[in-house]
């Protein structure tokens, strides 16, 4: 049975809308960009997201897809992480966060198995949703995203203490601070170190095994774009169904695939004896 000829320029590019999270992310580990749909999403057009990256003007288009400059975010890689804690430690007196309240925690997987028992280590956080449900449900834009770098934060003074970002939040990343009288949250240390000229969170800069990597997911030379989009290991976000667009990506971490990343240029890890 013949077929006929199929020209794409005949027709119609219906956007992206219909492609899927998981689509998006299956073709951006292999360095694909959705640039169309055509026929109903059908057919799909695609262009190299890694060969525009090393483009002369050092990744131009590249910025282009982010909305964000820079577009903070970070990688937790959960085999690096011991459950040590000190993240957590260094957030809270970061932050003045009061012992019933949370910036980040650490969460406990155990696998069970006949033969073996496995223990793994999940740190989370504010996820600073590009498409962020606590910055709609906000009855008085006290909680925002920042134009600028994407960060989610609140502004305490303009807080109610609803608790209805709490509710909208998929992540339970919200805890209502009896100290502040609003709600409150991770902001990416904006407040207390990157807005005074600090390159890392309290949470990364503490880590000893370098399972927090924090940075720019625009910039085409930052480790975090680099291990968000290498083919080595899966990447993936927490809750993908909700499709909140979350700025924090999970993988595995060995250290075999870090090396290749940064072309055999040796992870710096954090000494918290040189303090």
């Amino acid at each position: 049975m013949k077929f006929p000829k199929l020209s794409l320029d005949s027709l119609k590019n219906e956007g992206t809308e219909s492609v899927t999270s998981h689509e998006r992310r299956n073709f951006m580990k292999l360095g694909l960009a959705i640039t169309g749909v055509y026929a109903g999403g059908k057919i799909l057009s695609l262009s190299s997201l890694v060969g525009t990256a090393n483009a002369s003007e050092g990744g131009a288009e590249i910025v282009k897809k982010y909305p964000y400059n820079p577009h903070y975010s970070m990688v937790i890689r959960q085999s690096l992480c011991i459950d040590c804690e000190k993240c957590v430690e260094a957030c809270n007196k970061t932050n003045n966060v009061p012992e019933y309240g949370y910036r980040t925690r650490i969460l406990t997987k155990r696998y069970s198995g006949a033969l073996d028992k496995q223990v793994e280590f999940i740190p989370v956080l504010c996820n600073h949703c590009n498409d962020a449900p606590c910055v709609r449900a906000c009855p008085t834009v006290a909680t925002f995203k920042d134009p600028i770098t994407g960060i989610v934060r609140m502004d305490s003074k303009r807080c109610i203490g609803c608790k209805t970002c709490m509710l909208a939040c998929p992540y339970d990343a919200r805890y209502f601070s009896a100290e502040r009288h609003a709600i409150d949250k991770c902001d990416f240390c904006w407040e207390e170190r990157l807005s005074k000229g600090e390159k890392l969170t309290a949470c990364s800069a503490s880590c000893p095994t370098g399972a927090r990597t924090f940075g720019n997911l625009t910039d085409p030379e930052n480790i975090v774009y680099k291990l968000v989009h290498q083919l080595e290991e899966q990447v993936w976000v927490l809750r993908p169904a909700d499709d909140t667009k979350p700025n924090i990506f999970y993988m595995k971490g060995n250290m075999l695939s870090v090396d290749n990343i940064l072309k055999e240029q040796k992870f710096k890890y954090y000494d918290p004896t040189k303090v």
